[in-house]
């Protein structure tokens, strides 16, 4: 059966991305939260992994086969699709975000408390401060501390410019981790299931 044009679009501009397996030792110091001790195995890849798909889509666009005939008369033509960021939120966890202040020169450092300083809201509940138990180790059957399951905001960024005049996707991800290196060293493994990107396609 011939795929609709929104599945082939899907199928052509998702990434596939290589995967590496977690060592054993550095599992156990994961957020048991996001991934279960009991899982034997934990594969993971890196921000930059990402990226590195969206490298030829942003110089020349994903090539997406599309049908534009009508009826029974099928007219398959590729049409080229630029990817732009139009917003992401990267939330990891407490021992990731003090490795990455500590990785972070003295001028970046200070935009990064900078970037906390901001009182929306979204960012008041990342540093809300929950209950913790009476050992300061984590207690299964109590309260779940806030930030255990949503994680730690490192880095936010909402798009306000019309895709047309913006810069492709890669284009704008390597200016901001110029300021923010975590958003090509992160691995999937140090993300929160509450981290998220938005990006739009373009025809060109």
């Amino acid at each position: 059966m011939q795929p609709s044009n929104l599945e082939s679009f899907i199928h052509s501009t998702t990434p596939l991305l290589p995967s590496r397996s977690l060592p054993k030792s550095e599992v156990t110091k994961l957020n048991r939260l996001w991934h279960p001790l009991e899982t034997k195995e934990v594969e993971f890849f890196t921000l930059s992994d990402v990226w590195d798909q969206f490298d030829e889509w942003s110089a020349y666009g994903a090539g997406v086969p599309v049908n534009v005939g009508t009826g029974e008369d099928d007219e398959m033509i590729v049409q080229y699709y630029v990817p732009y960021l139009s917003a992401i939120q990267i939330y990891t966890s407490g021992s990731a975000l003090n490795y990455l202040r500590e990785e972070t020169d003295s001028e970046t450092r200070d935009s990064f408390s900078d970037s906390f300083s901001d009182d929306s809201e979204s960012e008041k509940l990342s540093r809300w401060d929950g209950c913790s138990s009476d050992e300061g180790v984590f207690d299964q059957d109590s309260p779940l501390h806030f930030n255990d399951r949503l994680g730690y905001l490192y880095f936010q960024y909402f798009e306000r410019s019309t895709p047309y005049e913006r810069v492709p996707l890669l284009d704008k991800i390597c200016m901001l981790s110029q300021k923010y290196p975590g958003l090509m060293s992160l691995r999937s493994v140090d993300l929160s299931p509450a981290s998220w990107m938005a990006v739009a396609c373009t025809f060109t």
